[in-house]
């Protein structure tokens, strides 16, 4: 679908045009999921605009997460952002599997660690305890979409640490053996760390959405987690009613 120039108004708000003119072509399937939408300089033809105009417009929507951008080649319309709930506590794999998309993990470690000030705060641990220690990166297909670091209470689970990750996820390992009774959750928009945003394979522009959570069976605190996500790709939301 094209636009004449004649239908761009010549207003200061020139690249919300361009903006809705790209959000068109995407709405009626001109463009779909992983296709190229026009360049900066094929928007400056095509919507009569300047070339600054055209590139706020497509880095506004990538920041959204409408849009991703591939080095060397230009912008593609991103996938649907990956949808969690802040109320209910559910497996990351299951969240990605009900919106169509392959999930798989990679462990990148799991084992045993002596107490930190860290998890003798979130744990209420002493300074001679262990607990146990995952790191897991979920992936959407193939794009990672969660960077999952996890402390557990080894009283409460002690097995833990001997679990094979790759073919379960920590949460319905969790669940199966204490089913939560109550959570707490944080949530920020954080830079973070160059490891986590290498994993993450985020741009350097790009925020990381950190959820902090930590989980109880019958009061008994059972984990403590920090769950990074790219922050185009992902977000956090609920529905919920009241009697």
């Amino acid at each position: 679908m094209l636009l004449h120039n004649s239908q761009m108004s010549k207003t200061p708000n020139r690249y919300i045009k361009v903006k809705d003119y790209v959000l068109a072509g995407i709405g009626s399937s001109s463009w779909g999921v992983g296709e190229r939408v026009p360049s900066e300089n094929e928007l400056v033809d095509l919507c009569n605009v300047s070339r600054m105009t055209a590139r706020r417009a497509l880095d506004e929507l990538l920041r959204e997460g409408t849009l991703i951008r591939v080095k060397g080649k230009g912008s593609f319309v991103a996938e649907e952002k990956q949808h969690s709930s802040l109320i209910q506590i559910r497996s990351i794999a299951a969240e990605i599997k009900d919106q169509g998309f392959v999930h798989h993990a990679e462990m990148l470690q799991c084992g045993k660690e002596l107490a930190t000030p860290l998890t003798i705060k979130n744990l209420i641990l002493n300074e001679n305890e262990y607990c146990g220690h995952s790191q897991i990166l979920h992936f959407q297909n193939d794009k990672p979409i969660q960077l999952e670091q996890r402390w557990v209470n080894l009283k409460q689970i002690p097995q833990y640490a001997e679990q094979n990750f790759n073919q379960i996820t920590p949460n319905e390992y969790l669940t199966s053996i204490a089913p939560v009774t109550e959570a707490e959750h944080c949530v920020e928009a954080i830079i973070g760390e160059e490891s986590i945003r290498q994993l993450l394979d985020v741009e350097k522009d790009e925020a990381i959405l950190l959820l902090e959570r930590k989980t109880w069976c019958n009061g008994q605190i059972v984990s403590y987690a920090k769950l990074y996500h790219p922050g185009n790709s992902y977000r956090l939301g609920t529905k919920f009613k009241t009697n």
